[in-house]
């Protein structure tokens, strides 16, 4: 048997092992050498191709009312741009993907015209393709395709077009997202519930600003990493979404107040107006309406004049001056005192009543100088019991907290200004005080208080001394659950003395009852509060403005809201009773009504399961409150969730079904849904909303399936199903003598 040749195969072995061996080595080396020759040139490539540390944004919480019903959220925006350069590190790939970019897009640049045209008429066919041409022939690599920001549904069509359909890296099509503050009810509480600065994550006012650190949450953390020729985002901190914020407002009882002052406003020619509504056990503001008239001759919320305006209040501070009086023990409600014909001078100024042209009123007691608000009346009396230590007098309004800084969460909130009296070195006389300072003081001069405060000295006599500070958020959420509360503060737990405290309240009633107040009163329940008439001087000595008002609390026997109106007007007539008086009326029925909540259990079927019915609106809330109600009831097939939809009855069931919206550049048929739902939609697509009326939309002025102009306005009638006068204004004289009981003791207001 030949032997195996060992030899020439272990030579072979030998020559194999040593190839590997060096091969190893020579791997080990290149890696010795890339590790620490070459170590700072890979570092330096690896940070070009990472950007750390940068902050990935976070979900902005919305503003919600009393009730749940949503005022504020951050909506996104978008501006669509192309690159019309491709880069690629391969010349030879570059070259290709640059020839099919530019002949895709010459290819269909017409089709994207036309379909750009389609979303946004507003611009011709022939200019977005002029447009687009342009920015081609710059080779730029940002275009903007549309110049002004779209909505997410515009934003989805615009994405869908020839050219912008086939991506990032084919097209060159990229975007920007912009948070935008949406409010669904349009100027309602505009002001307070605030703005952001456009195009940026930053409060601007109102509740936006104030509870930022809350409302904005906070930001992640991620980093850019560079991984097969792409960027990819890798987050390295989750970002925390922003709390929402519940306020006390109430959407309905501000809508009462916005449109009860408008109409008086245009009525009287108003320069600024102001409503407030306040709860009297909790401080809780329901309504706050701050109006101005523009250059254009409309009204629009423009300012916070509820607290940041310092006003000499007028005759709604008399009763703060006798409260001072009761509560010292120097006056009675029975005193007298002369009113000597209307006019009286006192200290080389002369004092006049409104009526002194008539010859004033006469002898009248303590109570009768509030009822018809006499001048003369108010300021004898303070003057006779404070000449001589008129800081007895300042202080006791300090005491009743009228003065006090209520630290109120709404930017521009301006406390109370009002003077001490101090004696100059010698401490023989008054450094800033005269004769006349103490009388006029009195009646609501020489003084600087924010409606708000006003507000508050009434709320708190409503509440038999215990002074409330206003209240706007209850408490911040996040995921449905309360994160921080906000409760009820106490200012004063007793302002004056109950006795004191009981006067007041029975001349306030009178005020109304039988005084000049009486425009303010109902026929339905007792109101008690007072009238204010006060000049605005101007340069020269001359009066071109008064700011009347009205401020008081309903219902008189055991009190749930108070309320102030004050409106700022020029020239005469000019009568807080007269013209703010019926204001104050119209709030106060319209609050009172609502709060009435009629007993049907005795009168429910129980025999038969009648299937309600339900308007058209969003699906995701009807279906919720209809499970709540314990109803069979289901989406139909395919159904969004999010989608606009109305419920139809199938046997014993309610399905719900999408209803077939046209597309974002038409008006929609909006009618059948309901006020928020309707508004949302159409706001969305950039028309201005006027609502008239209550219930659902019964008619529209646009009418369905025309083309919408940004910024067009669209008028939504409402009004009860079935119903024939959709547009007719419910009145309150129509309330079943079964809802409220009226008074017949007091007659109705004139």
């Amino acid at each position: 048997m030949k032997k195996f040749p060992y030899k020439p195969t272990l030579k072979r072995y030998r020559i194999l092992a040593l190839f590997f061996t060096l091969l190893a080595v020579a791997v080990i080396g290149k890696a010795a050498y890339t590790m620490f020759v070459k170590r700072s040139f890979w570092v330096q490539l690896s940070e070009r191709n990472v950007k750390e540390g940068i902050k990935l944004p976070s979900t902005r919480g919305n503003i919600f009312s009393a009730d749940g019903q949503l005022l504020a959220t951050s909506l996104p925006e978008f501006k669509v741009y192309i690159d019309f350069i491709v880069k690629d590190r391969d010349s030879l790939t570059q070259v290709k993907a640059q020839h099919f970019r530019d002949s895709v897009f010459n290819n269909e640049v017409d089709s994207l015209a036309i379909g750009l045209n389609r979303i946004f008429p507003k611009k011709t066919i022939s200019w977005f393709k002029n447009h687009l041409m342009q920015g081609y022939a710059k080779k730029s690599r940002h275009w903007v395709v549309y110049p002004y920001r779209m909505s997410y549904m515009d934003y989805k069509d615009v994405c869908k077009l020839p050219f912008l359909n086939r991506g990032k890296l084919k097209s060159g099509v990229h975007s920007e997202v912009f948070n935008e503050t949406k409010k669904p009810f349009g100027s309602l509480a505009s002001r307070t519930l605030g703005d952001m600065y456009p195009g940026k994550d930053s409060a601007r006012s109102g509740l936006q600003l104030a509870y930022d650190s809350l409302l904005r949450g906070t930001p992640g953390i991620y980093h850019r990493q560079k991984i097969r020729n792409k960027y990819l985002n890798i987050i390295d901190v989750p970002p925390v979404e922003g709390a929402d914020v519940m306020t006390t407002l109430d959407v309905k009882m501000q809508d009462f107040a916005e449109k009860a002052l408008m109409d008086k406003m245009k009525e009287i020619d108003g320069i600024d107006g102001v409503v407030l509504l306040m709860e009297v056990a909790t401080g809780n503001i329901k309504a706050i309406v701050n109006l101005s008239k523009c250059g254009d001759g409309e009204y629009r919320e423009r300012k916070n004049i509820a607290v940041s305006n310092l006003m000499e209040p007028g005759s709604v501070f008399k009763p703060m001056s006798f409260l001072v009086a009761l509560n010292d023990g120097n006056l009675k409600i029975t005193d007298r005192v002369d009113c000597v014909g209307g006019q009286k001078m006192m200290y080389g100024r002369k004092m006049k009543d409104h009526n002194w042209h008539r010859g004033g009123y006469g002898v009248l007691t303590v109570s009768e100088c509030l009822e018809y608000s006499s001048n003369i009346g108010v300021s004898t009396f303070i003057d006779k019991i404070y000449h001589n230590n008129p800081e007895k007098f300042v202080d006791g309004l300090y005491r009743l907290g009228i003065a006090e800084d209520l630290h109120l969460d709404i930017p521009g909130y301006a406390p109370p200004v009002i003077r001490r009296p101090r004696k100059d070195r010698t401490g023989k006389h008054w450094a800033n005080w005269y004769n006349t300072a103490l009388p006029w003081m009195s009646i609501g001069y020489e003084t600087q208080v924010p409606p708000i405060s006003v507000l508050s000295f009434y709320n708190g006599i409503a509440n038999n001394g215990k002074m409330m500070r206003p209240r706007f958020v209850t408490a911040a959420m996040r995921k449905n659950e309360i994160i921080q509360e906000f409760p009820p503060q106490v200012v004063r737990e007793q302002m004056a003395s109950p006795k004191a405290i009981k006067d007041l309240q029975i001349c306030l009633r009178r005020v109304v009852g039988q005084g000049l107040g009486k425009k303010a009163g109902s026929k339905y329940f007792h109101v008690s509060g007072k009238t204010g008439t006060a000049q605005v001087w101007a340069g020269g000595g001359k009066t071109a403005n008064f700011l009347v008002s009205f401020a008081g609390y309903f219902p008189s026997e055991k009190p749930q809201y108070s309320c102030m109106v004050c409106i700022l007007k020029r020239g005469l007539p000019a009568s807080g009773g007269g013209q703010c008086g019926p204001v104050f009326k119209k709030v106060a029925e319209m609050v009172m009504k609502s709060k009435m909540r009629p007993e049907i259990t005795a009168a429910s079927d129980t025999l038969h399961n009648h299937l309600p019915l339900v308007g058209y609106g969003k699906m995701d809330y009807a279906n919720t409150v209809l499970k709540d109600l314990g109803y069979n009831c289901h989406m139909e097939n395919n159904a969004d969730t999010a989608s606009i939809g109305n419920v139809v009855t199938e046997r014993d069931e309610l399905v719900l079904k999408p209803r077939q919206m046209p597309r974002s550049s038409v008006v929609p048929d909006l009618t059948g849904m309901g006020a928020r739902d309707a508004v949302y939609l159409a706001e969305q697509l950039g028309l201005k909303v006027q609502i008239e009326g209550t219930g659902v939309v019964q008619q529209q002025s646009l009418p369905f399936g025309h083309i919408i102009v940004k910024g067009e306005k669209i008028k939504l009638h409402l009004g009860l199903k079935g119903s024939k006068n959709v547009i007719e204004k419910a009145s309150v004289e129509k309330v079943d003598n079964q809802e409220i009981k009226p008074d017949t003791t007091q007659k109705a207001g004139i």
